[in-house]
């Protein structure tokens, strides 16, 4: 008897249409959740391929179309920049935490270490490859891996332009630089990820 073959996966827009027409959800957050189920893909992702799919005529919701905010403001407000304001209360809060907790503040002093070694070595990098690669090239190991190798170069490079200033290089203008760094950076990411769905969806 010949072993029968496993069919391929299905990919995203053929498990969207799979799943509106089998459960036929009443709201696009239901559909979004069901296609969760069976393919973990980002909220994001999911609501362009929708967006996509309707645009190309092979999707119709008539009472419950995609609706995602076209201005940036709505954008960074919306429960897509969650990952942006995570970023921003990260770095400000491990900024505080440099500028408040002593360095002999046992052991609450080892919170302002672990965040601090966050700051240094993963925020800035992760900001900036995501300001350059906002979609899904990149898998969570690559990315991961490349904001670790990014921030371990913009660190030096802050330190370096920082001895040609006034304020040298000390611990406050170092972090008030990284500080900066990360927020601009994550604005940009956050500016790109618009600019990518509507670039792919065209709505």
């Amino acid at each position: 008897m010949r072993a029968k073959q496993s069919k391929p996966p299905l990919t995203i827009d053929q498990q969207i249409l799979l799943t509106t027409r089998e459960k036929n959800p009443e709201t696009v957050e239901q559909l979004v959740n069901l296609v969760q189920l069976r393919h973990p893909t980002p909220e994001l992702e999911i609501m362009k391929r929708v967006l996509r799919l309707q645009n190309q005529g092979k999707l119709v919701l008539k009472e419950h179309a995609v609706q995602l905010p076209r201005k940036l403001e709505g954008y960074i407000l919306s429960s897509n920049a969650t990952w942006y304001w995570a970023i921003i209360a990260l770095a400000i809060t491990t900024t505080t935490l440099v500028f408040t907790i002593p360095e002999d503040a046992y052991p609450i002093v080892y919170s302002r270490y672990v965040l601090g070694s966050i700051f240094v070595l993963w925020l800035p990098g992760y900001t900036f490859i995501k300001a350059l690669f906002p979609a899904k090239e990149l898998d969570n190991i690559e990315r991961t891996a490349l904001s670790i190798g990014m921030s371990l170069a913009l660190f030096p490079i802050t330190g370096l332009l920082l001895n040609y200033t006034p304020w040298a290089i000390r611990a406050t203008p170092v972090t008030l630089s990284l500080l900066v760094l990360t927020i601009t950076f994550a604005t940009a990411a956050v500016v790109r990820d618009l600019r990518f769905v509507f670039r792919d969806g065209k709505p």
